[in-house]
């Protein structure tokens, strides 16, 4: 059911040494929604995407995907810590796209979303190559399927990276600060891909941000975090133009302060 969650963090902590990043983060995301994640640096949103990628621990708490424990696995009547196969099957259902890309230097782009096809879904190179050329030409870079890594620009190794995160067909779908590391003038080109995913799936998607107009565009909710806590939670218009607490309407205001549109 689309009302449903399909992310439900349930008290979920997560700490360095004595530093607390998340503190009894308690949020549930219905499937289907489009999701944005401000706050100011530190405050823990880039976090909350790892823990659901399994690239971070939790200290404490439990993340459910759909019924399924992330973290955790079913043992007759209680969760117990899960194992590799279980997160091996947990993180199939969710794709993440990173600050830095993360492609392989030494494959073409086209390669470099056939191979992971090939090796983690199982299927033919023919099947995977055809696959990367249709998501290539969905990004708008059929051309450059031949081109490698260095090839291309920034903006272009981000789109590549997005469409390999397609190609796995995952459920949800992480974006981390996709377009801070590209020039201003690349900007654009990747959030256009953000607008035609979003406009075409229904797929369940969370993204950290600092671009506020966008994420106003984009959004069905807003996440405001700072110190490791949900401050503030709402609809773009809510967060955006009727902010409910202090926190929240200060780190509006200096971002306005900065010159930045908040849609």
């Amino acid at each position: 059911m689309m009302n449903d969650p399909i992310i439900r963090f349930d008290k979920i902590t997560k700490k360095y040494g004595d530093l607390t990043i998340l503190d009894g983060i308690d949020l549930e995301i219905r499937a289907g929604d489009k999701v944005s994640l401000i706050g100011p640096s530190g405050s823990g949103k880039t976090t909350l995407l790892r823990i659901l990628m399994t690239l971070e621990t939790i200290e404490g708490g439990c993340v459910w995907i759909g019924n399924d424990p992330l973290w955790h696995m079913r043992a007759a009547d209680s969760l117990v810590p899960a194992n590799d196969a279980h997160l091996r099957k947990m993180r199939s259902k969710i794709g993440m796209v990173f600050q830095h890309f993360n492609l392989f230097p030494n494959m073409t782009a086209k390669e470099n979303i056939s191979n992971p096809q090939q090796r983690v879904l199982k299927k033919s190179r023919k099947e995977a190559d055809e696959n990367a050329e249709r998501l290539l030409e969905k990004v708008g870079l059929g051309s450059k399927k031949d081109h490698y890594p260095v090839m291309l620009s920034g903006g272009q190794k981000q789109r590549v990276a997005i469409a390999r995160a397609l190609a796995m067909q995952p459920e949800i779908m992480l974006f981390d600060e996709v377009t801070s590391a590209l020039d201003p003038e690349m900007v654009d080109e990747v959030l256009q891909v953000l607008r035609d995913i979003s406009a075409e799936t229904r797929m369940t998607m969370l993204m950290v941000t600092h671009q506020m107009s966008f994420a106003h565009e984009f959004s069905d909710q807003i996440l405001f975090l700072d110190k490791g806590r949900i401050v503030e939670q709402g609809t773009p218009d809510k967060i955006f133009r009727e902010p409910q607490e202090e926190r929240t309407r200060l780190f509006l205001s200096k971002i306005a302060a900065a010159g930045q549109d908040l849609g």
